[in-house]
C-alpha cells in the first residue's frame, strides 16, 4: 500500500467487507483522497457477485431511481437520496469507464457484455490498486471507540486498524460460503444499533408433493403466487422441483413477494405450457390423442410432458391411467388442460435464511442518516448495502442499492476526515 507521512497515520478509513458495496465505497473513499484499508477474510473480493443472474452478474436494472423504490419491499423511501446521488445510469457509467461493457436485457436487466461476472469484479479490483487501497486479509471482530464514543479503529483477528472512520459492509447472512455470516450485524449491535430480525428473501421454498419430482427442471414455465387465493405476482422462466420444494431463478423471483408466512397461506400455479392458450392446447391434446388413440392415457403423454411429471400429471388430471385414450371424454380431456395451465403448489414455507440470496433485515433505518449513510449514534461509523434494512426483488435492484449506498458511504467516510 502507501504511505504518505503528510497526513497523521490515524487519518483513514477502513472499509469492513470486499464485496459489492464495501469495494464501492473503498474505492469512492480513495478517490477523494483518503487513505484507505479494506478488510475482506476471503481471498477473494466481491465473492457474491459471481452467483447472481446465474454466475454472469446482473450489475444493475437500467430504470430510472424511482423504479429501482418501486422494487424495494423493504424501507424503499430510505434510499431515496442514495439512488439520486448515484443512479443506475451512474452505475452503468462507472463500470464502463472502468473498462466493463454491458448490455440490457429482459426486465432491463443490465450484464456484462461477455456475460462474465469476473469482470465486474475485475473492474473494482483495477480501480481499488490504481488508487492503493491496502487490502488486508483479515476478519473484524469489532470496532474500537474512544472515550467520547467516535470511531478511532478496528480490532481484527489479526491485527488492529487504526482509523477516524469506518464503513461496514458485511453483507447479510445469507449465502454463508461467501463468507456473509453475520459478524456485521453483530459489530453493528455492539456499538448501540437495532438489527431487525433476519429472513432470507430470495429464498427456496418448501412445499408438499414435490419429492417425487426431485431433479426436474422445467425450462420455460409460467408462475403466478396467489396470496389468501388473491393473485399477487406472476412470472416466467425456469424452475426446479427438490425434496423439499421448489427452488430455481423464478421461484426466488416469486419467494420475494411472499412476506407474511405468519399471517398469510401462498399458493403456486404453474402453466406448464405458457405458449399456448386453452384453444390451442385443446387443439395439441386432440392432435395427441388421435395419434395415441389407442394407447392407455398414461403412456399417450411422452411428446407433452417430461417423462418424470407423468405419473403425478396422470394421478392428478383424476382419469384412470389404464383407460383408453379413444375413450377419453371431453370433460376429461378438459380437466387434463385445466391441470397443465393451473398445476397447483401449496407453498408450507420459505428454507432457512442460509438458503436465501438476500437477507431481508439488518441494521434499522431511522438509525442511519439516509443521506450520508452515517450512524446516528456512533460518529465516524457508516453502512453500506445489504447489512442495511433494505432489500429488493430480483432483477440488479439488489446490486444496484449496494453500489449507491456504496458510493454514499465512501464519500461521507471521506468527507468526515477532512472536517476532523
Amino acid at each position: 500500500g502507501m504511505s504518505t507521512t503528510s497526513r497523521k497515520e490515524s487519518n483513514k478509513v477502513v472499509v469492513i467487507g470486499g464485496g459489492a458495496a464495501g469495494m464501492m465505497a473503498a474505492g469512492t473513499a480513495a478517490s477523494l483522497g483518503a487513505h484507505v484499508t479494506l478488510l475482506e477474510p476471503n481471498g477473494k473480493l466481491g465473492k457474491k457477485l459471481f452467483i447472481t443472474g446465474k454466475g454472469r452478474c446482473n450489475v444493475t436494472n437500467n430504470c430510472a431511481g424511482d423504479e429501482v423504490l418501486k422494487n424495494g419491499p423493504t424501507n424503499p423511501r430510505f434510499l431515496y437520496g442514495a439512488l439520486a446521488g448515484f443512479s443506475p445510469a451512474d452505475a452503468m457509467a462507472f463500470f464502463e469507464e472502468h473498462g466493463c461493457q454491458l448490455k440490457t436485457e429482459r426486465g432491463n436487466r443490465v450484464f456484462p457484455v461477455s456475460d462474465r461476472a469476473f469482470d465486474v469484479s475485475a473492474a473494482l479490483e483495477r480501480e481499488l490498486r490504481r488508487l492503493r487501497v491496502t487490502l488486508v486479509r483479515d476478519r473484524a471482530v469489532c470496532v474500537l471507540t474512544d472515550e467520547t464514543g467516535a470511531v478511532r479503529g478496528v480490532k481484527g483477528e489479526k491485527g488492529t486498524y487504526p482509523a477516524q472512520a469506518v464503513v461496514l459492509a458485511t453483507g447479510g447472512v445469507s449465502y454463508r460460503g461467501t463468507g456473509s455470516t453475520g459478524e456485521g450485524h453483530r459489530i453493528a449491535a455492539m456499538l448501540g444499533h437495532t438489527v431487525t430480525p433476519l429472513t432470507g428473501s430470495l429464498v427456496p421454498l418448501r412445499a408438499d408433493g414435490c419429492a417425487e419430482l426431485q431433479g426436474l427442471s422445467l425450462r420455460n414455465v409460467g408462475l403466478t403466487v396467489y396470496e389468501n387465493g388473491k393473485k399477487i405476482y406472476t412470472d416466467f422462466g425456469e424452475l426446479l422441483f427438490t425434496h423439499f420444494g421448489v427452488s430455481g431463478p423464478l421461484v426466488l423471483s416469486s419467494s420475494a413477494h411472499m412476506r407474511h408466512f405468519d399471517k398469510k397461506s401462498y399458493r403456486l400455479e404453474l402453466d406448464l405450457k405458457p405458449a399456448l392458450d386453452e384453444q390451442q392446447l385443446d387443439k395439441r391434446l386432440l392432435s395427441d390423442f388421435q395419434k395415441h388413440a389407442n394407447s392407455d392415457f398414461c403412456n399417450a403423454l411422452g411428446e407433452l410432458l417430461p417423462q418424470k411429471l407423468i405419473p403425478a400429471a396422470v394421478e392428478r388430471s383424476g382419469i384412470p391411467p389404464h383407460e383408453k385414450v379413444h375413450d377419453l371424454t371431453r370433460e376429461q380431456r378438459a380437466a387434463l388442460r385445466t391441470l397443465l395451465k393451473h398445476w397447483s403448489i401449496d407453498v408450507l414455507s420459505p428454507m432457512p435464511v442460509e438458503n436465501a440470496i438476500i437477507t431481508s433485515g439488518g441494521v434499522k433505518v431511522g438509525e442511519i442518516d439516509p443521506k450520508t449513510m452515517a450512524s446516528k449514534k456512533v460518529p465516524g461509523l457508516y453502512f453500506a448495502g445489504e447489512i442495511i434494512d433494505v432489500d429488493a426483488y430480483t432483477g440488479g435492484f439488489n446490486l444496484q442499492i449496494a453500489w449507491a449506498t456504496g458510493k454514499a458511504a465512501g464519500e461521507a467516510a471521506e468527507e468526515y476526515l477532512t472536517e476532523q
